[in-house]
Parts: structure tokens; C-alpha cells; sequence
């Protein structure tokens, strides 16, 4: 009853039992459980080796080795009836009457464990591989995608993988792994409708054999190309559909069906896929904004540069040059004045329609920056852009802009500069057009202007300040301020001066306005700065009063620029530790903006004069005056010198309405606790004047000329 009872516990328990002579290792006993496990007879392992019953070289999983005992092992055993078999053994030896000592085991098939620990192995290799491909910062996504899917190729056992992408009615092969040689890139899927199915399904399509199929019309394209074994999982980038993950084989499943966790592992692919594009789709859209003006939806300025050196590239390659012209509207400034900024907005939008529309074919123009545009003339020497450029300024002045504010006339102004094949890059032609079209300006506006030579005419200025920023012939002529009360220096500006090749001295009004124009203004104030606070920290460390003010100019296109301020700021810091004065809450050096070069953007203003303002400098406001918003500036930006523009100096002796708005200014400028400062003081009567009406400080030739 009780070895009854035994038998009924191990053949539950999937375990029987066996004796081995250690000896030689014969199978001495064997139960019918163990028996069955083997699915042999007695007469096949009884008296034969034990070592004839195992798997030869069968290694161990690895979870089964790190769970593995010296009391217990698992081995794997030959089974007749097709499954893998695998045996947990516990063992114990036990010495007979005869003196022979039997190895007496417990087998207990663990074959189901063993599978699930080798699945999950399989898993984990898989998911292992997929993570350092998705992760790899040396591939590029196509080349990541491309493994995927020949890493699932493999691993399932299919003949291909492909990506497929919804254009229109048709599926198009995006990427593809094909050893079938029946697909090719970029054309039409032939199984548009299984790929659709799993879309209006949203849920992926598993077929393991095409014959056994519930669905005959759906597979009867597949099994006509030879295609048996199908699987389809749609792929969604965010919210809209992209296409499918299909894998195929030409044989059937042996099982008729995918196994479970092939099913999991090909969503798996396919929810990568799917994030990997709409990662992909979300670059894409910041790469277009990044390169796309907002406003007009032309090209930026970056973007025409990038493409710049694609067309260097192809000039020297076809060795045929092309031309670039520079186009700015004329007057703009005055509209946002007086109409505001959505009307400029609103012009600029209707110009760019226009003028893209009278583009040549084969031309293209991107939004350089504010109200300047640039254009790209292919194949055209001198002759052929002006033509060109005189088309699109004859578009511009024959459609009148019509806004919300009425009907606007607006004209444009135009710069050739020309690229020929040889050029390194697009400089020396862009420094051409924007002389030139600094040049169109000064004649007048509404025209085109190309210089006869590439570096004659008009280029003469830019030729003239870069070889003079160059060999450092730009320099510093410094002017003095007074205390008009006590008659004392009080402070000092920096003016630019440069030293022409013969000796003579240019004042700045010769070349600043045209430093502007060629857009290296920047590189003017970066010398003067550099020169002048090297000369405040000299006279610092001679002794010279810290209260003694320095006044510099600085434009907005030098603000604009934070590796020259980051510069700036970094020579101020190390010019304050050679001086060792602690100075009263400030630095002695003033910077000056002038109110006409200004724009309303004030935030913007803020924000780059912030890190001058929190080192400690201070802010001056230049012609003030002269331009269109004077006192907006004032409520608007933190500044502590008010500078009377020199006309209204110049005029209000002889006129009474100049010199009551002086005096409107200097009253304002005391409530805000603001220095003033007349510029253009050329003789005693008016100086004399301007203390009696209240203004604290003078400039100019009556108290002395600038001086280098």
C-alpha cells in the first residue's frame, strides 16, 4: 500500500527514480516513471551506460548553472519522444552486501522550467542586442533601423523585413532587409492590402501559414508571390498613421503559428520604430524652424549659409562662378514708426511674395536679417545679376502693399557682389554686395549697384577699414568732458579714428556709417573697447581718480554678438584684478548706445546689456533727440547719462523752441536722478549757458578736440 502510494507521489510530481553502479557507471535500476520520462523500455537502460542516456556536450543554461547545488544537478537526456528532457538529479551513494558501491537517484523532469529559463535567456539576448543598436551614438538611424530589422530577420527565421510608409493609397518601401531578392526601395509594396488591414485593425497580423489562412483574400497576393508565413504591425508616429513592420517567409511555420513571445518581440520592433520616427519627425520640424524664417517662410540667414557652401562647392566643381545681391527696403524704419510693427510685418511678408515670385528659375533668396534680403543668382556674371536684381526692384515698386493701415508704396535697394568658380567661400561677393549696396543708398535709394571690378568703385571701403582693422590702423583719439559747475574733467569718450597709409587721420563720420553698411561695425567697437579699457586700467594703476568716467560706444550689431561681450567682459575682469581699487558700486567706464541706431525690442535690449549693467558699468543714451521714441527709452532702459544731441546744442541759442525742449530734458533727467550732457559745445555763450539752465556736464571743441 505504501509503495503503491510512492508511485502515485512521483508519477504526479513528473519524478522516478534509478541506481547506478559507480564503478562503471552502469544503470543498475530504473523505474517505470523514470522509464516513461526517457519514453524507453527497461531493456534500453538498465545495463547499459549512464552516459549513453545523456545529451552529449549539452551545456547548462546559464541560470540553471547559477542555481545548480553540488547535491543537485540538471542534465539533459536523450527522449524518444521528440521534447527536450530535462532532469533535475538528487543522488546519494550507498554501499550493497556484495561491497559495491550504488548511486541511488531522484530524477524530477524540470523540462518546462528549463524551457521558460532558455525563453527568457532568448529574450534577454534579444532585447540586450536591440538596446545597444538603439543606443549606438556611431550609427546613423537609417543604419540602425536597417540592423533592427535584420536582427529580427534572424532571430525570427524570416526571409525579409521591411518598413513600409503610407504616400497616398500605396505603401512604399522606406527600409528594407531582403535576401528573397523581390522587393526594392522606394517602390510600392505588393501587399498594400495586408499592410492596410493592420492599420484599420490597429493591432499587428500574424499568419503562420498562408494555406490555413481565415482570410483567402487577403493572402492570395502573398501566396502568388510565394510568400507563406506573414507578419504586419502598424507603426503610428505620435497620433497618424506612418505605415507597417512587415516581416515574410517563404516556408510556413512548422507550428503553423508565431509563438507568443516572437509576436511580443516584433511589437517590440515595431514600437521602437515607431518612437525612433517621431523622434526622427520632431528633428525633422525643429531642423526646418531652425532654418525658416517665421515671418515670410523663406530661408534664414543660417540656412543661406549652409547652402552657400553647397554652391561654392558646385562652382568649383562645374567651374562656373554665380552672383549673390543684397536687398534692403528702403525706409522701412519709418513704417514700423509711424504704422507700427504689424504693418511692417505685414509688408515684409508681401515684398518676399513678390520677389520670390520674380526669381528666375534656377535662383532662390532667403531672409538675411531685419528688412535685408539675399538673393542667389545662379550662372550670372556682373551684367546678367543686375539684370536680374533690376527685375525684382521693378516687381517691388510696381505692386503697391496693400495693408490694414491703407495702401503703402515701398521701394528697394540692391548690392551685386559676384562669386567666381575659383572662391574659397562666399565673403569676399557678400562684403562686395553689401558695399555696393551701402553704395545704393547713398545715391539715393530705389536702384542697383554693382561694382565694374571685384575690387574697385565702391569696395574701396571695405577694402579700406578691414586692411586698416588689420594692421591696426584703427585707433583711439579721446575727448574730454567737463563739469560744467566747477569747470573740472570729469570724464573722457573714446572716439575711433583711423590712420590712413599716408599719415592723415580720418574722423569717424568718414567711415562709421560705412562700417555699418558692410556689417563690421562690431569688429570697429571690439578695437576701440579693447584700447580704451586698457588705457583706464593703466591710469588706475598710475593713481588716476577711479571716479573719472570713460565713456565707449558700443553698437547694437557688437551687443548682438555674446562671444565678443563674454570677451569684453572676461578683459574688463582681468584688467579690475591688476588695479586693485575697490571701486563705489560701479566701474568707471560708461558705454553709450545711440537712440537712433535703437529698436523697440526692449526685452531684447535688456537682455544684452544685462551683463555689462550687473558687472557694474554703467549706461549713456547718445543723441538724444534725434530720433522717433526718446523718452520711451528713458522708462524703458536703465539709463544713467543722457546725452543732448548736438544739434539741438548747436541751435538753441538763436531758437526758442530748441531751447525749451532742452530744457523740458534736462528738468525730466533730475527727477530721474540722470547726468546730463551737452555734445557740440563750441564756445563760452553756450556753455554758460547750458549751466544756468541746469546741465551737468559738456562736451566739445570749447573745452578741447579729441586728442590721440
Amino acid at each position: 500500500m505504501a509503495q503503491n502510494r510512492e508511485k502515485s507521489l512521483l508519477t504526479a510530481a513528473h519524478a522516478g527514480t534509478y541506481a547506478l553502479r559507480v564503478r562503471d557507471h552502469v544503470v543498475m535500476a530504473a523505474d517505470r516513471s523514470f522509464l516513461d520520462m526517457l519514453g524507453m523500455e527497461e531493456s534500453e537502460v538498465v545495463g547499459h551506460p549512464w552516459n549513453d542516456l545523456l545529451v552529449e556536450h549539452s551545456p547548462l543554461p546559464v541560470v540553471t548553472r547559477q542555481l545548480e547545488s553540488s547535491e543537485v544537478q540538471v542534465r539533459k537526456f536523450v527522449n524518444r519522444k521528440g521534447r527536450p528532457l530535462w532532469l533535475s538529479l538528487a543522488e546519494f551513494e550507498q554501499m550493497d552486501e556484495a561491497g559495491e558501491v550504488i548511486c541511488h537517484g531522484l530524477a524530477i523532469d524540470v523540462s518546462e522550467r528549463e524551457r521558460l529559463l532558455v525563453t527568457v535567456r532568448d529574450q534577454s539576448a534579444r532585447l540586450q542586442v536591440l538596446w545597444q543598436i538603439a543606443t549606438s551614438r556611431t550609427r546613423s538611424e537609417g543604419e540602425k533601423v536597417r540592423m533592427m530589422l535584420r536582427l529580427g530577420m534572424d532571430v525570427l527565421d524570416m526571409d525579409a523585413a521591411m518598413l513600409s510608409e503610407k504616400v497616398g493609397e500605396h505603401f512604399v518601401l522606406a527600409y528594407l532587409e531582403d535576401t528573397l531578392g523581390m522587393f526594392k526601395v522606394e517602390e510600392a509594396c505588393p501587399l498594400g492590402d495586408l499592410c492596410q488591414h493592420a492599420a484599420d485593425e490597429n493591432r499587428g497580423l500574424f499568419i503562420g501559414n498562408m494555406e490555413a489562412s481565415e482570410m483567402p483574400e487577403l493572402v492570395e497576393k502573398a501566396a502568388n508571390l510565394g510568400v507563406h508565413a506573414y507578419a504586419g504591425i502598424p507603426l503610428w508616429v505620435g497620433e497618424q498613421f506612418y505605415g507597417t513592420l512587415v516581416f515574410l517567409r517563404k516556408k510556413p511555420l512548422a507550428e503553423g503559428k508565431f509563438a507568443q513571445d516572437d509576436e511580443t518581440f516584433m511589437e517590440l520592433l515595431a514600437a521602437w520604430f515607431s518612437q525612433m520616427l517621431l523622434q526622427l519627425k520632431q528633428r525633422q520640424k525643429l531642423e526646418t524652424q531652425a532654418l525658416t524664417d517665421e515671418l515670410t517662410g523663406l530661408p534664414n540667414r543660417r540656412a543661406a549659409e549652409l547652402r552657400f557652401d553647397e554652391e561654392i562647392a558646385r562652382a568649383k566643381r562645374d567651374g562656373i562662378g554665380f552672383s549673390v545681391a543684397t536687398c534692403d527696403l528702403d525706409r522701412f524704419k519709418l513704417i514700423n514708426d509711424h504704422y507700427g510693427h504689424g504693418v511692417g510685418d505685414d509688408v515684409l511678408q508681401q515684398v518676399a511674395n513678390i520677389m520670390r515670385q520674380a526669381l528666375r528659375e534656377g535662383d532662390w533668396m532667403a531672409r538675411w536679417g531685419g528688412e535685408e534680403f539675399i538673393l542667389f543668382l545662379h550662372h550670372s556674371d556682373r551684367a546678367d545679376a543686375v539684370a536680374a536684381a533690376e527685375r525684382i526692384r521693378l516687381a517691388i515698386k510696381a505692386h503697391p502693399l496693400m495693408t490694414h493701415q491703407g495702401r503703402l508704396e515701398i521701394t528697394a535697394s540692391f548690392g551685386i557682389g559676384v562669386c567666381q568658380a575659383g572662391d574659397e567661400n562666399i565673403a569676399h561677393a557678400l562684403s562686395e554686395s553689401d558695399s555696393c549696396l551701402y553704395e545704393a543708398k547713398r545715391r539715393g535709394r530705389d536702384c542697383v549697384v554693382v561694382s565694374e571690378s571685384g575690387g574697385a568703385g565702391t569696395l574701396w571701403r571695405a577694402g579700406m577699414l578691414q586692411r586698416a582693422l588689420k594692421e591696426e590702423r584703427i585707433v583711439v583719439a579721446y575727448q574730454i568732458m567737463v563739469d560744467l559747475a566747477t569747470g573740472k574733467p570729469v570724464a573722457d569718450e573714446a572716439l575711433a579714428r583711423m590712420i590712413q597709409p599716408d599719415g592723415s587721420v580720418l574722423d569717424a563720420s568718414e567711415f562709421i556709417d560705412a562700417a555699418e553698411g558692410i556689417n563690421i561695425i562690431h569688429e570697429v567697437d571690439r578695437n576701440i573697447t579693447r584700447h580704451a579699457m586698457s588705457r583706464c586700467s593703466v591710469n588706475l594703476t598710475a593713481g588716476h581718480d577711479p571716479g573719472f568716467a570713460h565713456f565707449i560706444n558700443l553698437s547694437p550689431q557688437f551687443l548682438a554678438r555674446r562671444d565678443y561681450v563674454d570677451e569684453l567682459l572676461g578683459g574688463a575682469m582681468q584688467f579690475c584684478s591688476t588695479c586693485d581699487i575697490d571701486f563705489p558700486g560701479y566701474k568707471p567706464v560708461v558705454f553709450e548706445i545711440t537712440e537712433r541706431q535703437l529698436m523697440t525690442d526692449f526685452e531684447r535690449i535688456r537682455r544684452e546689456l544685462k551683463p555689462l549693467l550687473d558687472f557694474g558699468f554703467r549706461l549713456a543714451l547718445d543723441d538724444f533727440g534725434s530720433g522717433y521714441s526718446s523718452f520711451l527709452y528713458l522708462a524703458e532702459l536703465p539709463v544713467s547719462f543722457l546725452k543732448i544731441e548736438g544739434w539741438m546744442v548747436r541751435n538753441m541759442v538763436s531758437n526758442e523752441r530748441v531751447r525749451a525742449m532742452v530744457e523740458s530734458m534736462i528738468v525730466l533727467s533730475k527727477k530721474l536722478n540722470i547726468t546730463t550732457i551737452a555734445e557740440c559745445v563750441e564756445n563760452r555763450e553756450t556753455a554758460d549757458m547750458l549751466r544756468d539752465m541746469g546741465v551737468d556736464w559738456g562736451q566739445g571743441y570749447y573745452f578741447g578736440r579729441p586728442e590721440i
